[in-house]
């Protein structure tokens, strides 16, 4: 393979951010193809040169000045990536939540936002696929499939964040609208996004089930974004506070029925968290091929650290846990695409697993660096950084197992 991936540095203290892909690659991906199509081969194959020549590059600079990266957004669009997450017949490339978990996890292994562009825009895109009329979709989702759009996908609020139930946005119907007061929190690509699938009470009498899901776009009335800065990681990701000073929506922008927004976010969030899984699972086998390729190379005591028993065994531990991730997000995305009704358990195990590894071997990867890896001229310390977010959003690892634990007990 050409590009980053192809050049060799002489020394490990030369291999910093510009050769993040120079060591020697492993290729863990390719160990395992799960029964994938030629078809999804060749989208993975495609995609992973274009991360490790476009992306990587930049992974590092847009790490450390906090800002969006529209030019990947623009690469993108013109590899038709945006499409993958929706039907062909509504303008999109296959539908299949597989060939979407392949596709973030070659992204995430150069760099989580670059991959988290992508499953966003799934998760933004997921409400119309579930709950949107035929004619909601197609005028809706042909924009987002071809990435002329970005959507977003506002849940989460100031007090209502695991407790999703417990949301304050209202939304009252009058004279054909659909008056929306309230905010969100922590919504990624909430600045950028052009439409937005926002969660709100229409009848708080009934609890979870007075939650109705609305489509807003950028410019409505009363509608404002806030931008959140300073992450710990995805520090390029756009996130930001959304508020709604009686915003009015068109009644004809009510996704499902009313009181079926509680419903309807479930059944995202079912499809979203392997995404997430694929994201963390990219973090993962991008640090593990970083650290493997590193100790190949790296000199003490007379031989590569490769040698020594204990930098074996964390590789060892490592490389298992990753393979063991991708069975589960694989396995997940699966089950989306054959509408195996097991799935909500499937993708919380996907979720929770692929997280918690990826904060694991993300950290080893630091470990087997030593100083090298505590700097910002090496990748796996970003890595690191970007790990974490994977185990808090789309759910909490803690919620992941209650809903694992519901599932195994009903």
């Amino acid at each position: 393979m050409g590009g980053v991936w192809g050049q060799v540095f002489s020394s490990p203290r030369l291999r910093g951010e510009a050769g993040w892909g120079a060591v020697e690659a492993h290729r863990l991906s390719d160990l395992m193809t799960y029964q994938l199509s030629d078809e999804q081969l060749m989208i993975r194959e495609t995609i992973r040169e274009m991360a490790q020549d476009k992306i990587a590059p930049r992974a590092r600079e847009v790490d450390e000045t906090c800002e969006f990266p529209t030019d990947w957004v623009d690469l993108y669009r013109e590899l038709g990536l945006f499409g993958i997450p929706f039907k062909p017949e509504y303008g999109g490339m296959s539908g299949s939540a597989l060939t979407l978990a392949v596709a973030v996890e070659e992204l995430s292994k150069v760099d989580a936002t670059a991959g988290l562009i992508l499953a966003v825009q799934a998760l933004g895109g997921y409400p119309f696929n579930i709950a949107a009329t035929e004619e909601q979709k197609k005028k809706w989702i042909p924009p987002l499939a071809s990435g002329e759009k970005l959507c977003a996908y506002a849940l989460t609020e100031p007090g209502s964040g695991s407790d999703a139930a417990a949301m304050r946005t209202k939304a009252v119907k009058k004279d054909g609208f659909y008056v929306l007061n309230g905010s969100k929190i922590f919504i990624t690509h909430g600045n950028v996004a052009d439409t937005v699938v926002v969660f709100a009470v229409t009848d708080p009498a009934q609890g979870s089930r007075g939650t109705s899901a609305f489509i807003i776009e950028k410019g409505y009335k009363g509608f404002t974004t806030k931008p959140i800065k300073d992450k710990l990681g995805i520090r390029g990701s756009d996130t930001a506070e959304l508020h709604f000073d009686d915003v009015e929506v068109p009644a004809e922008n009510l996704l499902g029925q009313e009181g079926e927004g509680f419903k309807i976010a479930l059944r995202v969030l079912d499809r979203s968290r392997p995404g997430v899984g694929a994201q963390a699972l990219g973090i993962a086998a991008g640090a593990l091929d970083y650290a493997i390729g590193y100790a190949k190379e790296r000199q003490q005591f007379g031989h590569p650290i490769a040698d020594f028993q204990g930098i074996q065994f964390m590789v060892a531990d490592m490389a298992t846990q990753v393979e063991a991730a991708r069975n589960l997000v694989y396995q997940a995305s699966h089950m989306i695409d054959e509408g195996d009704p097991g799935v909500t358990k499937f993708a919380a195990m996907a979720k929770l697993f692929a997280s918690d590894t990826a904060m694991r071997v993300s950290t080893d990867a630091v470990q087997i660096l030593g100083g090298y890896g505590y700097i910002k001229e090496y990748p796996v310390e970003r890595m690191m950084r970007d790990a974490k977010i994977t185990q808090i959003y789309e759910g909490t690892n803690q919620i992941q197992r209650v809903v694992i634990a519901r599932n195994l007990l009903k």
